[in-house]
């Protein structure tokens, strides 16, 4: 029998090898044959592509000019609009010095506006470039080359430039910009073949970014780097919205695409800068960062580019051809964004803010919050008008878990008795207490629905005042002048009366300048915490009650840093909700913490002479005795005549 075993085994392993060879040599084999063939062809496909970066001028130029001096290093002209000053390079025609004239960097007087872009041969240079690329031909304006202005000295508003190059090689370029009051520049190129050959070009259009601005990468739920979105061909057109982040996917790892129309640019938390080809037009676009640091610095310094390549046009001896594309700098103004994504048929252009994954929450919240600044004026009583609406939405749940809330409170009596009947049996105390909830009706984790349902609505809240640059530096009253930064009050130089910077103390400034940073709002929101869990019924384990009762105070210190409109928010809330709670509570006959607190108020009040004669009064008839009139006050006191009851 044992032998037989053994045999079968050996049948058994051999035939298992037989099946798992087989497999691999007839199925296995020629699926990844037709693998490797298919990977090979597509590299090839990949390699036979035009480069995205089309001229040499784009990659790293040592900068280390001051601003003005590289801009004095190509002759000019200048941008000027209601939204845009700056100036393009006439050398490469590139647009490359924008200042954002409704925006400055801080709420300072005096504080510079926000800078876009950034000459080339400047430190942390920032700029648009496009132009025509060909194999072998002569006269095409390389990113240096210096063009002609053949009309325009101001580009603004309803007043175009037209630049011109020609090398003598027979090839006339013609260059025409024109701008609109916000912040889309639109380019028109014309080629005329004057050659006795026809000629073929490829049109380029790139955003550069020499080197990441401090905070980029360092905003969790923010994305800042490579940003685009591409229509591709699948037997329809589908809009595919892309984010490339610099800061988590490999440098030197590019993201390539093949498109009809779409667009792509670099964007920080509140700018923008973009190429947008015509949306007929096939293209080859791509988004790469490359390491050019010098051999001797340790940083990184990275080139960024986002942009693409068109098809191949091929002109004709003696005739000419003409192409049109955008460039789009400046701020992510969700109403802007929209128009133009209207007007030019662009794919997705509004989703240049990042709205996150929770996008169905945020664009609604920041609609209402929009469209209420628009009735109320002032963006912080519209985060008060949301705060309501937010009330009334979930009033119906919230008012059945008050309720059950209160009704805990009720039975406080009865479940202070079972612990004393039950002390030292744990579990047979849960099991009288759960029976007592389930024969009142008594929910007790109904409490913590009110709280579950709004964290959504408090991220998508952080999420609009985080990201929306309508909330940059809005005021709501008083000392808060920007509703998307922190409180700018501290309790450590009692909140400005004081007159120093506890963030500048040596050793410990750092320190002052980050949870510490206790301002009015924080502590107004850990009090309305505490006012209103004490609206709730004790919890049963004298560890979870400590736990609750020094949650206010941890979550003052948490919520320290963020936005002054979230707090607002949250404070607001909990005054609403205390109110409700209240109002509950008296209408039930339960006691409450406002009514014992205004009880003991009125208790320390002064006595008035009336209430104080009253009081003796009831006293001395308490005793038995009886109260003749009381005479007039004189200067010995208020006298009083007593009077033993007759006997019958």
């Amino acid at each position: 029998m044992k032998r037989d075993d053994n045999r079968n085994m050996f049948i058994f392993l051999a035939l298992s090898l037989a099946i798992l060879f087989g497999y691999q040599y007839f199925v296995q084999g020629p699926k990844l044959e037709k693998e490797r063939a298919a990977a090979a062809a597509a590299k090839k496909a990949e390699a036979a592509k035009p480069a995205v970066v089309a001229t040499p001028e784009s990659l790293y130029v040592e900068g280390r000019l001051p601003r003005d001096q590289a801009l004095k290093q190509t002759p000019r002209i200048q941008i000027d609009s209601p939204a845009l000053k700056g100036s393009l390079s006439l050398a490469g025609a590139r647009v490359d010095d924008l200042y954002l004239k409704q925006y400055k960097e801080t709420l300072a007087k005096d504080s510079p506006l926000v800078e876009l872009f950034k000459p080339q041969g400047a430190e942390h240079a920032y700029y648009a470039e496009s132009g025509w690329v060909g194999q072998n031909v002569a006269g095409v304006p390389a990113g240096n080359s210096v063009w002609t202005v053949l009309s325009g000295t101001v580009l603004s508003p309803g007043k175009n430039v037209v630049l011109g190059f020609n090398a003598g090689t027979g090839l006339t370029f013609e260059r025409t910009l024109s701008l609109d009051d916000k912040y889309m520049i639109t380019v028109t190129d014309k080629v005329v073949n004057g050659t006795a050959n026809a000629v073929t070009l490829a049109p380029y259009a790139n955003i550069i970014r020499q080197g990441a601005p401090k905070e980029l990468g360092k905003n969790m739920i923010l994305h800042e780097g490579g940003i685009g979105a591409f229509s591709k061909d699948k037997g329809y057109m589908v809009p595919e919205f892309k984010f490339h982040n610099w800061e988590k996917d490999d440098k030197k790892k590019a993201y390539k695409v093949d498109s009809t129309g779409g667009w792509m640019g670099l964007t920080d938390k509140y700018w923008m800068a973009a190429v947008i080809p015509d949306q007929t037009t096939r293209i080859h676009a791509a988004m790469k960062a490359t390491d050019q640091t010098p051999a001797d610095e340790k940083d990184f310094n990275f080139l960024y580019q986002a942009g693409y390549i068109a098809e191949p046009v091929t002109i004709q001896p003696g005739q000419p051809v003409q192409i049109s594309y955008k460039i789009y700098s400046g701020a992510k103004q969700a109403s802007i964004l929209s128009a133009y994504q209207d007007q030019y048929k662009l794919p997705a252009f509004d989703k240049a803010i990042d709205w996150g994954m929770f996008w169905f929450l945020t664009r609604p919240m920041f609609w209402v919050l929009d469209h209420l600044f628009g009735f109320l004026g002032n963006f912080g009583l519209a985060i008060l008008g949301l705060t309501v609406i937010v009330k009334l939405i979930f009033f119906p749940l919230a008012h059945k878990s008050y309720e059950s809330m209160t009704k805990m409170k009720l039975l406080q009596p009865k479940v202070e008795e079972l612990k004393k009947k039950h002390e030292g049996n744990a579990q047979q105390m849960q099991i009288e207490m759960m029976n007592l909830y389930q024969k009142e009706k008594v929910n007790p984790m109904s409490g913590c629905l009110p709280i579950f349902v709004q964290i959504p609505v408090f991220y998508a809240l952080y999420k609009v005042l985080f990201v929306t640059i309508e909330m940059r530096h809005a005021p709501f009253f008083g000392w808060i002048q920007d509703l998307s930064g922190r409180d700018p009050s501290t309790l450590f130089n009692l909140f400005g009366l004081l007159p120093y910077d506890p963030a500048t103390v040596p050793l410990i400034g750092g320190l002052m300048a980050t949870s510490l940073h206790i301002g009015i709002l924080p502590i107004l929101y850990g009090a309305s915490m505490a006012l209103s869990q004490s609206m709730n019924p004790p919890m049963p384990d004298p560890m979870q009650r400590r736990i609750f009762q020094l949650m206010p105070i941890m979550f003052t210190f948490i919520m320290a840093p963020f936005a002054s409109g979230l707090l607002i928010y949250w404070i607001w809330n909990n005054v609403l909700t205390v109110a409700q709670q209240y109002a509950l509570m008296r209408q039930m006959g339960v006691e409450n913490p406002i009514d014992t607190f205004l009880g003991k108020v009125a208790k320390t009040k002064p006595k008035s002479e009336a209430e104080h004669t009253i009081e003796v009064a009831e006293e001395v008839i308490h005793e038995g005795e009886v109260i003749q009139p009381a005479k007039p006050k004189t200067a010995g006191g208020t006298k009083r005549a007593r009077q033993t009851p007759k006997k019958d």
